[in-house]
């Protein structure tokens, strides 16, 4: 379950505070997905990376497996950010010196215990359609397999909450659409929650929750 309850977010700037976020709340449970859509500057990607736990809010409660990861020590914080949350960014971030293979097993290099991750990889990579490119470099892909790598790495740790910005931003519409399918299937096979931030419509409507962020309130639609 990933209960948000009243989320504020502001950064003070040189002409006074700036507030993104205000009085967000929201809850969804496992084998849920969600669409956000809005504006440029309304604040999708804060969002996202607050529930991610990247970075705190002002104010506020976020609650993910009836964990409050922002009230862990810092050590703590980070192996539960590895462990239970999965990311997916418009950019893949993949290393480029690294094998597709080593690239979905780099979240699992900082677990206690590695058994069975190199056997979820392949299996990973097999179901997204990326057998026969196991030691292939990423430059060595096409962008939207890069992007399918990508997708393979956040899932190796089989987290409960699975975040998406803008994963199909970059690719073009064939490929934006073997990712969108691919990705919907595997989050409803693990019944994970999967919040997807887009700009595209299309991508937003696969989705049987869709939400609006704008006026700095998350909205349904």
């Amino acid at each position: 379950m990933l209960e948000i309850t009243r989320l504020y977010k502001s950064y003070p700037t040189p002409r006074g505070k700036l507030e993104l976020l205000s009085d967000v709340s929201l809850s969804l449970s496992r084998g849920d997905a969600a669409s956000i859509m809005g504006p440029s500057g309304s604040g999708k990607s804060t969002l996202l990376y607050i529930l991610g736990a990247l970075e705190p809010p002002t104010s506020g409660a976020v609650m993910l497996d009836g964990r409050n990861p922002f009230e862990l020590p810092e050590k703590q914080l980070a192996a539960f950010r590895n462990r239970q949350v999965g990311f997916v960014f418009q950019d893949h971030c993949l290393l480029p010196q690294c094998s597709v293979l080593e690239n979905v097993l780099v979240p699992t290099l900082v677990a206690e215990s590695q058994d069975g991750a190199q056997d979820r990889a392949r299996a990973l990579l097999e179901q997204v359609g990326l057998k026969e490119r196991l030691d292939h470099l990423p430059s060595e892909l096409s962008g939207g397999e890069q992007q399918r790598v990508a997708l393979a790495r956040a899932l190796i740790r089989e987290p409960l909450l699975l975040l998406c910005d803008e994963p199909t931003g970059n690719l073009d519409r064939a490929s934006a659409e073997t990712v969108a399918s691919m990705l919907l299937d595997l989050q409803h096979s693990r019944q994970t929650i999967l919040i997807v931030v887009t700009h595209n419509p299309e991508l937003a409507a696969k989705f049987p929750i869709r939400l609006e962020l704008a006026g700095k309130n998350l909205n349904r639609v």
